[in-house]
């Protein structure tokens, strides 16, 4: 993986012989982590087929503004506001100069108008239409509004020419792309993310649970994603929004997320439990739902302990950096600093759930981080700013 791991990738094509090499670059894109989606002009598909680039990037191709069928799915603002970076690759004459003009004429030049992502050109044309005073006022304009240009490259062109006019190589333009993202903290690492609560059956219709919304452990897969990770959020019962770009694998019992956290654990370089799993299931689960009792004798239920998740990911897989959450309602970093010896794990991110304000179902979180090191009490933050600083405080961990 590298710094394109997850982005979005817009790669708009015009017409011109130099298309045939916008098959190579989006192979390139997709090797690279990124998701790319696929912009055609009229004529860009005289010169290469919308099916090739359906097939190497792995999603429809967009050719038409007005659409209903895009519109149904992902329309063409939803497309704008989707881009990380927009590259036309290649970019003709005739492109360069409706973009000079503001038009907004087709599904390409209308998505240029509507992003606030990067734009970058690759322009592709003959030596003589480059070198001609209305290109070079265009590319002018186009470079004063903020749009980079890259290329064109000198040589022999298809029409015989020799001169500036050919498109760069797509290897020269993955790295261009590459260049317009720093470097993620996590690029190449895989992150396998426990969230959630569990459910422990008692009957079909009856389970034993707890107050967990999973905010902090979907915050935390967002973050994660966002620094170059490759995601992998496992997560009991919600009513969250799945977040995009990760893998996800709903689960319902803690041996549910067992034998999930086992399956994904062993290829990650971070195994982070936020998920708050519940510590006692029935010995039995009745088939059958459990009928009312004379009223004067209650229910009673036998339980059994639940395997501890992250004090089994950390014996099975010591090569993997461990990360557990302890909710405590009392004498916090004291339990915390016993959990962390207990599990052998890496770091213990210890908050306090009696507050109100934090923690289950709160979108604000304050919490401390217990290592072999000491204690670092973070401030109150909301679950997404802590996820990111958190994410920060884990990549530091030394492996």
């Amino acid at each position: 993986m590298s710094r394109l791991n997850n982005r979005h990738i817009i790669l708009a094509i015009s017409g011109g012989i130099a298309a045939y090499k916008s098959a190579e670059l989006v192979r390139l894109l997709i090797k690279s982590g990124a998701q790319v989606q696929v912009v055609m002009t009229s004529g860009a598909i005289e010169f290469i087929t919308p099916l090739t680039l359906q097939a190497l990037s792995g999603n429809p191709v967009h050719q038409h503004l007005l659409n209903p069928q895009a519109e149904a799915g992902m329309g063409h603002i939803q497309l704008a506001r989707w881009a990380d970076l927009l590259l036309i690759a290649p970019a003709s004459a005739n492109v360069m100069a409706r973009l000079a003009q503001g038009q907004a004429n087709d599904l390409l030049t209308t998505l240029c108008l509507a992003t606030d992502a990067p734009v970058l050109l690759a322009p592709a044309m003959n030596q003589a239409m480059w070198q001609d005073q209305a290109t070079q006022d265009n590319l002018q304009t186009l470079q004063a509004r903020g749009l980079q240009i890259h290329g064109p490259a000198e040589g022999e062109q298809a029409c015989g020419d020799i001169g500036a006019g050919r498109m760069l190589e797509p290897n020269e333009l993955l790295a261009a792309v590459k260049a317009q993202f720093s470097q993620g903290l996590l690029d190449g690492k895989t992150v396998v993310i426990t969230a959630g609560p569990t459910r422990e059956a008692i009957d079909p219709v009856r389970y034993i649970s707890n107050h967990s919304s999973g905010k902090m452990g979907y915050a935390l897969a967002q973050a994660a994603r966002d620094q170059g990770a490759t995601v992998i959020l496992i997560s009991g019962p919600t009513q969250l929004a799945q977040p995009e770009d990760v893998t996800f694998v709903a689960v319902e019992s803690a041996q549910d997320m067992l034998e999930a956290s086992l399956k994904t654990g062993s290829s990650a370089d971070y195994f982070i439990a936020t998920a708050a799993v519940a510590d006692y299931r029935p010995t039995i689960a009745s088939e059958q739902k459990l009928k009312k009792q004379n009223a004067d004798h209650g229910l009673t239920l036998e339980l059994t302990q639940n395997p501890d998740i992250l004090t089994t990911m950390s014996n099975q897989h010591p090569h993997v950096i461990h990360v557990g959450f302890a909710a405590e309602t009392q004498d916090l970093i004291l339990h915390a600093q016993d959990k962390l010896k207990r599990k052998g794990v890496h770091m213990i991110i210890a908050n306090d759930v009696s507050n109100t304000d934090i923690g289950f179902n709160s979108d604000n979180n304050q919490v401390s981080l217990i290592t072999s090191g000491g204690v670092e009490d973070l401030p109150l933050l909301s679950k997404h700013q802590l996820a990111r600083q958190l994410i920060a405080a884990i990549t530091r961990i030394p492996h």
